[in-house]
């Protein structure tokens, strides 16, 4: 296994997360509009700064929640399932990667050799 990569399997951290991503995005597109300001409120940022710390936090960081911190700050953008879509890329990604070290590990030594001839 490389020590870049990071795979995480579909156990309490990955649908802890999910679940907290389907929440925050639930409140941000139906329950802030009608007592928050929208998407100038510093609550919301402030909201969306923590979703990004408790989802690294319990994934480890990743790319795709910075493009999802930044769209939100965008009025109009936010109204897209962000936090959801961000969390399913992470777990897509490290699931392909784990079929990819699979792959490599099931390989049989006598057709690497064959291959080097």
């Amino acid at each position: 296994m490389t020590h870049n990569a990071i795979t995480i399997s579909p156990g309490p951290r990955l649908r802890a997360a999910l679940i907290l991503a389907v929440l925050a995005d639930a409140l941000q597109i139906a329950v802030f509009p009608l007592f928050i300001q929208g998407a100038e409120s510093p609550v919301d940022d402030i909201f969306d700064l923590g979703m990004g710390a408790v989802l690294t936090y319990l994934l480890g960081w990743h790319w795709e929640f910075l493009p999802s911190f930044v769209a939100k700050l965008v009025p109009g953008v936010d109204l897209v399932p962000l936090w959801s879509l961000a969390v399913a890329n992470v777990y897509r990604k490290s699931k392909r990667i784990a079929a990819t070290i699979e792959g490599v590990r099931e390989e049989d030594p006598a057709q690497k050799d064959s291959r080097r001839s």
